[in-house]
């Protein structure tokens, strides 16, 4: 994240992807696919070698999550299955064509243009008018400070978890609202989220593998009596990239991770348990 300028500057600011507040790199390889060599048979002298898996293939840091004393496992999944789900609106990424500059407030202005009546943008102020009559301010203030800069940005509306989807830029990193359009109730999340099928739960996943500037890994969240609720997070040496619902319970994503000096990238699955 670039330092914030005052509103009218902003033509400097650059955004984040869909699961990170940073640029993420922008070639990713898929992973190779032709195995290591591993010593000859038995009985052989110089014969054929058995084929052994790159070690990123194998189940270990890249591929296992320890959530409350249970072991999860990743595996790979298909890249054409992956690309036929849909992906959500909110988490596509948006970034500025080659050789030009980002404006958010470009973004924000054709957002706004979908987001209805309750939604307004005023000066410095994002104003969100909810159900019950409240209406939610979030005020920028574009001075250049550390501590003191900050600026609003509205997204989206999010219908299967009734909420309104903010990004939040600080001077240097930031974060997301989710905002809940009957009450104004505020969430911190670490990236847009991606909402299962049946509303249930939503995965925020997060890749800065790179540069190691803000964390990477994923978040799970419930929806319980209408209120987001988390049930667990794992920072990773892996990111996570627009993770798509299989189904209501399973999600295929883009894993980055950093193998032979650079960052790569492979599709994988997730089942997250009851």
């Amino acid at each position: 994240m670039f330092p914030l300028r005052p509103l009218p500057a902003l033509l400097g600011l650059s955004l984040l992807t869909a699961c990170s507040l940073r640029m993420q790199p922008g070639e990713r390889a898929r992973p190779g696919t032709v195995p290591r060599s591993a010593p000859p048979l038995p009985g052989t002298v110089g014969g054929p070698s058995r084929p052994v898996p790159p070690t990123i293939y194998r189940f270990g840091t890249f591929d296992t999550l320890l959530v409350n004393g249970r072991v999860l496992r990743l595996y790979p999944a298909p890249r054409g299955t992956y690309e036929k789900l849909p992906l959500q609106p909110w988490l596509v990424s948006e970034e500025a064509a080659e050789g030009d500059e980002f404006d958010p407030e470009a973004e924000e202005r054709r957002h706004l243009l979908q987001a209805g009546e309750r939604v307004k943008r005023q000066g410095y102020a994002l104003q969100l008018r909810c159900q019950n009559g409240k209406t939610v301010r979030l005020v920028s203030n574009p001075v250049e400070t550390e501590t003191g800069n900050i600026f609003y940005q509205y997204l989206a509306a999010l219908p299967g978890i009734h909420s309104w989807l903010v990004a939040v830029h600080l001077y240097e990193g930031g974060y997301f609202l989710l905002i809940d359009q009957h009450t104004g109730r505020q969430t911190v999340v670490w990236s847009p989220p991606s909402v299962a099928p049946d509303g249930r739960y939503f995965v925020c996943g997060s890749s800065d593998v790179l540069a190691r500037y803000e964390p990477s890994g994923l978040q799970v969240w419930r929806m319980q009596n209408g209120r987001p609720q988390l049930q667990w997070e794992r920072q990773t040496e892996w990111g996570m990239s627009q993770p798509r619902w299989l189904n209501n319970h399973t999600i295929l994503f883009e894993q980055d991770f950093f193998h032979n000096g650079d960052v790569d990238t492979r599709v994988m699955r997730l089942t997250l348990p009851d």
